[in-house]
């Protein structure tokens, strides 16, 4: 499910709980109004308050948990995120506003989680003889039932360690909870996630399919598509899976659309749109790989990224430039307030620090922007698995009501 944005108030400025951000440095881990300077191997192994965990990319901790307070105000708690843990933590002060949250906090709002879910708490797993049957009574603490279960750890390389673990695991659990008719095969109901942070210690919590990642540890198994030029088409596979339902896929991405990709070069987003059938006009002075050119629904032609406008509106932009990200917001907002593309896919380069705070106002140029301009729209960015030290961004019109 994604959310509607509109033209809000800063974050970043003007308001308690981002000032509160800005005192914790990106990775560092803290309590809300008071510094917590205790590393997680000074935790004890059982802590039972209800919270909620994310997943992240490593070294995006600080980032996450900068995001998740301002998302959570007014409602405070500690954040732990401890720098390349690969995960953050958000425990309410008031224990019983950590499962509300879980409801009225949107994924889709999130821009650098992968994953989302409610947690009872830490929870030590004992002896490797007796972790199936503790995960089985916490369980049936949690919920009578379950459409998925997900045993997982975090994407580091101090954690993969914990995956033939999680194999393990998984494989007994997944035949208990069928053969006792606690695991249905039924959408609706709550997602069991076992999040492994050791061999012996845990996070076991509930997810909704409708605000959550569908994905195994909140990343999406995708093909390189053979003869494409460069890994980062893959950025704008995952974009297209994340962004757009299956159907929206079919109807939107189909053979007789247009597009335009600026900063083309070497082809990677040209070839993935001209392998779904549309005609690309790859703005680049680069050099496109000629395997992209071959297919000969790509136009390669050298100019300016920035100063290049078509002569008729096209169905798509897509955007992979290297510039300071809130120039290439000012690039994607002109032309969807200009009407000159449908719907756009950009990514936007963030800065080693700051990173939450140059994401906020982006999004803010372009919802004023378009706001100003009296267009109806939908806007999500998102830190792909694919993304490194940059998150991609999805807007599109929508009709109004």
């Amino acid at each position: 499910m994604r959310e509607c944005q509109r033209a809000r108030p800063a974050t970043e400025s003007g308001s308690s709980h981002a000032q509160a951000g800005r005192r914790a440095a990106d990775g560092s881990s803290s309590r809300v109004g008071a510094p917590d300077a205790r590393g997680a191997e000074r935790r004890a192994k059982s802590v039972r308050a209800p919270c909620l965990v994310f997943y992240v990319r490593a070294g995006f901790e600080g980032a996450c948990a900068e995001e998740v307070r301002a998302h959570a105000h007014p409602v405070s708690g500690e954040v732990n995120a401890d720098p390349g843990s690969g995960f953050v933590v958000f425990a309410p002060h008031r224990a019983e506003a950590a499962e509300r949250l879980a409801s009225t906090l949107q994924f889709s709002d999130l821009v650098f989680a992968r994953q989302m879910f409610f947690s009872s708490g830490r929870l030590g797993l004992i002896s490797p003889g007796d972790q199936v049957t503790r995960v089985m009574d916490e369980a049936a603490a949690l919920h009578a039932t379950f459409s998925e279960i997900f045993v997982e750890t975090a994407d580091t390389n101090e954690a993969k360690a914990c995956l033939g673990l999680c194999r393990r695991l998984e494989v007994p659990l997944r035949t208990r909870l069928r053969d006792s008719g606690r695991l249905l095969e039924d959408a609706r109901g709550p997602r069991l996630h076992v999040f492994l942070v050791s061999p012996d210690a845990a996070y076991m919590g509930l997810s909704w399919a409708s605000n959550a990642s569908p994905w195994f540890m909140g990343i999406p198994r995708l093909r390189w598509s053979k003869g494409a030029p460069s890994r980062s088409s893959l950025k704008l596979v995952e974009a297209f899976a994340a962004f757009l339902a299956p159907a929206e896929q079919a109807t939107r991405l189909r053979p007789g659309g247009t597009a335009v990709d600026l900063g083309a070069a070497p082809g990677g987003w040209s070839f993935e749109l001209a392998r779904r059938g549309l005609a690309v006009v790859a703005v680049d002075n680069g050099r496109l790989d000629p395997q992209v050119l071959a297919s000969g629904c790509v136009t390669h032609l050298r100019a300016d990224g920035f100063r290049f406008r078509p002569r008729k509106p096209v169905d798509w932009m897509v955007c992979d430039m290297v510039d300071k990200p809130s120039r290439i917001a000012v690039l994607v907002a002109e032309w969807m307030a200009s009407g000159l593309c449908r719907a756009c896919i950009f990514n936007l380069k963030l800065p080693m620090k700051k990173r939450f705070e140059a994401v906020s106002h982006c999004r803010e140029l372009i919802a004023e922007r378009l706001t100003h301009a009296g267009i109806a729209f939908e806007l999500t960015l998102k830190h792909l698995y694919h993304d490194r030290e940059e998150v991609t961004g999805y807007v599109t019109t929508r009709s109004r009501r």
